[in-house]
Parts: C-alpha cells; sequence; structure tokens
C-alpha cells in the first residue's frame, strides 16, 4: 500500500537542535508515520534514536540515503566508505530501500563521467540486492539535460538497469516535463517518489527599489528568481492527479519535502502540506 511520509532533509536543523526522536514525535503527531533519513549522521545515538521512533512511534524508516563516493560537506555516509555499515544500519531499522540523492559534482563533468557513475552505482546495486537492499536514484532537473537527443536521465536507467529511481515532481516540472507523464515513463523503476510542489512567488518590494534606482539587471535577476518550493498544495503541480497516478504505478512511499521554508518552520509547513493532502481526499494514506 502506498503510504504518504515525510523526506527528513528539511529537518536536519530539527534534528540536530531537539534530537531525532522529539523531531519525529512531532512529526507524528501532525500525521505522519514514515520517514526517509538524509542528510542526517548516522551516529550510534542517531540510529538508537530512529529506531526508538518505530518501536514507540510506530514510524517506518521508509529508506535510507547515501552517496556513491565520499561527498564535500554531506553528512550521508558513501557506499564506496562505509557499504558495511549502512547495510548494518539499513537491517537494524528494517528498512530495504537505500537511496543516492544526487548526482555527483564531478560526474556532471561529461556524459564520460555519468557513465562511470551508472557502472559504479549498478555494481553497487547488485551488491546491496545479495543483501536485500534496493537501491534507487533521486533526480534534480540536471538529468533532463540532453546528449545527442537523449535525456540524461534515460541515459541513467539505461546504464543502471538494476538501480530504481524516486521521482521528485517537482524538480521534473522544474526541469520543463510532465511529473505526470514522467511518473508513467518509468513506472517499472519507482518505489519512491518525492512530492514537493512548484510556486511562482511574488516579486519583492526590494527588486522595485533595484528598479527604481535604475538597476535593471537586479530587477531581472529578481524577475527570473521567483520559483520557490512550496507546501504540497500551494503551488501549481496538480497533486490531485500526481497521488493517484503514483499509487497506479505502485509507488511505495510518497515523501514531502520543501527544500526552503521562506521564513516558517519545517513543521509548519508539513502540517500545511499534511492538511492539504487531506482535503485532497488523500488521508488514508498517512
Amino acid at each position: 500500500m502506498t503510504q504518504i511520509g515525510v523526506q527528513a532533509m528539511m529537518l536536519k536543523n530539527d534534528f540536530a537542535n531537539n534530537g531525532v526522536f522529539a523531531t519525529l514525535q512531532a512529526v507524528r503527531e501532525i500525521g505522519y508515520r514514515a520517514v526517509e533519513i538524509s542528510q542526517v549522521p548516522m551516529t550510534a545515538e542517531n540510529v538508537a534514536e530512529l529506531g526508538r521512533a518505530r518501536d514507540e512511534l510506530g514510524m517506518k524508516i521508509g529508506a535510507l540515503s547515501a552517496s556513491l563516493t565520499s561527498a564535500p560537506g554531506s553528512p550521508n555516509e558513501s557506499l564506496s566508505d562505509d557499504f558495511d555499515k549502512i547495510v548494518a544500519d539499513a537491517r537494524a531499522l528494517d528498512c530495504s530501500m537505500l537511496r543516492i540523492g544526487m548526482l555527483p559534482m564531478d560526474a556532471m563533468r561529461s556524459l564520460d563521467a555519468v557513465l562511470e557513475f551508472c557502472d559504479r552505482s549498478d555494481e553497487m546495486a547488485l551488491r546491496l540486492a545479495e543483501r536485500g537492499i534496493r537501491l534507487y536514484y533521486h533526480n534534480h532537473h540536471i538529468e533532463f539535460t540532453k546528449y545527442e537527443g537523449k535525456f540524461l536521465l534515460d541515459i541513467i536507467a539505461e546504464h543502471a538497469p538494476h538501480m530504481g529511481f524516486e521521482i521528485d515532481v517537482h524538480w521534473v516540472h522544474r526541469g520543463g516535463l510532465d511529473p505526470v507523464k514522467t511518473l508513467r515513463k518509468y513506472a517499472d523503476r519507482v518505489a519512491m517518489v518525492h512530492l514537493k510542489d512548484y510556486r511562482i512567488g511574488k516579486l519583492s518590494q526590494d527588486a522595485f527599489d533595484k528598479l527604481d534606482a535604475g538597476d535593471f539587471a537586479g530587477f531581472m535577476a529578481a524577475f527570473t528568481g521567483v520559483v520557490q518550493f512550496a507546501e504540497v498544495g500551494e503551488g501549481n503541480l496538480d497533486f490531485a492527479e500526481i497521488v493517484p497516478v503514483s499509487q497506479e504505478i505502485g509507488a511505495e512511499y510518497l515523501l514531502v519535502e520543501q527544500d526552503d521554508q521562506y521564513g516558517r518552520t519545517p513543521l509548519e509547513c508539513l502540517r500545511t502540506s499534511h492538511d492539504n493532502l487531506v482535503a485532497l481526499g488523500f488521508g488514508e494514506l498517512f
């Protein structure tokens, strides 16, 4: 059954300031009962707190995150350096899915670098499968760059056939494609979907101050920068269609995420997304 949960990247400061269990308790009180872990240091203490949230709050740990290789500035462990620990953590938390959250920055240099990433990721997917863990790749917009007429995401699909996809509908839309058509296109590869809305914000007074001062370049920078992340149901994406199609293709988790909250707290944003999804008729999925 498809379940709506939370992508924990947006809660990383809450985890650091308030602790993993207390933060997930607040998430559970809103109505979510599943979480995907990302950018949370997987210390022994945090793993134990996640296990406590599973046992005491009924919080499912839908997926863990890892990079292929060590990434500067990222708290996520790497499959190249921490394979055995990642597997042990997944087993301790009854978690059978692992996701790579981003194309490594070095792999963005060229098609050859992407193909090397694909080969190594596919090898990791096979190693993980032997241990009962499935590997998935999360897209941004850069995967809709074309090489010789083919989308980068199609190239990844072709050259890493044992790795599934976690489709982020906001980034699909920002890449210029229809999220619903994209979900259907990769239906047999998708186990997780990120529910993240896409909003066009209003121009600020600062932008008009720049215009009045003759700073046309500054005004145009604001004009082209009004694309925002949004609470689910507060933007322009059609979740009344996205959610049923995600169910139709067999996605296991639909994970609410908002990369920037624009002055609100993550928990406030998560409550708004929850309430909007309930109002759309998806309350039974929580």
